[in-house]
């Protein structure tokens, strides 16, 4: 577990879990101490602990794909949360979702907020989580790149979401994703740019490097 975010509003713990090192990540309320979880990829006894000194509220999902879903029974189970999750993903989880999320939606934890971005692309139903200047991406964006698409009209969803959804935000939103480490809106711009500059080819999909591809 690593502390990435501290300030005098909330704290972000990134857990790298289950058989794929995904990430998880638990947002508390500095003021409050309520807590809530950003997806479930396995060995929740290790979220249950980390979680035991904080008030959790919810349990929130980015996407639906195995890798996010792991542990999520048994979180559930162990915390006894209501669930949350994007109505277009929500039928792929292994449970049923206790709120149903739309763009624009917030997520009240104590004195802060997350506010739902939905971002169709990897998944129909994907997801982010805004946090003042802090973006839980899930699989939505990467330093580097996209999420990884399974067909052309899904790339091209996944750039509309990043593009008009993601880089209207402020350059120095940092950017938290579902693996690996973190980048900056700033950044991912940047490169992008360089990118979108290039001829494209209209098959384009699949796992996407901003410089190379």
């Amino acid at each position: 577990m690593a502390i990435i975010v501290k300030d005098e509003h909330i704290q972000i713990d990134r857990l790298e879990l289950g058989p794929f090192g995904t990430n998880s990540y638990i947002l508390i309320c500095q003021k409050t101490n309520e807590s809530v979880v950003v997806d479930a990829p396995g060995e929740a006894g290790m979220v249950v602990e980390r979680l035991k000194e904080t008030q959790p509220k919810y349990i929130v999902m980015t996407h639906d794909h195995f890798d996010h879903i792991g542990g999520l029974v048994e979180l559930r189970s162990a915390l006894e949360v209501p669930v949350a999750a994007h109505l277009a993903d929500a039928n792929d989880l292994p449970l049923e979702s206790d709120l149903l999320l739309n763009d624009g939606d917030e997520i009240l934890l104590g004195a802060i907020k997350l506010v739902v971005l939905h971002t169709p692309g990897h998944t129909p139903g994907s997801v982010c989580f805004l946090v003042g200047n802090y973006l839980i991406a899930g699989d939505t964006l990467f330093p580097g790149g996209p999420g990884k698409t399974q067909s052309p009209d899904d790339f091209r969803r996944i750039i509309a979401s990043i593009t008009r959804r993601l880089f209207v935000l402020p350059d120095e939103t940092k950017v938290y994703p579902g693996h690996g480490e973190a980048t900056t809106i700033k950044e991912a711009k940047r490169q992008y740019e360089i990118f979108s500059a290039r001829p494209q080819n209209p098959n384009l999909c699949g796992d996407v490097v901003w410089m190379s591809s």
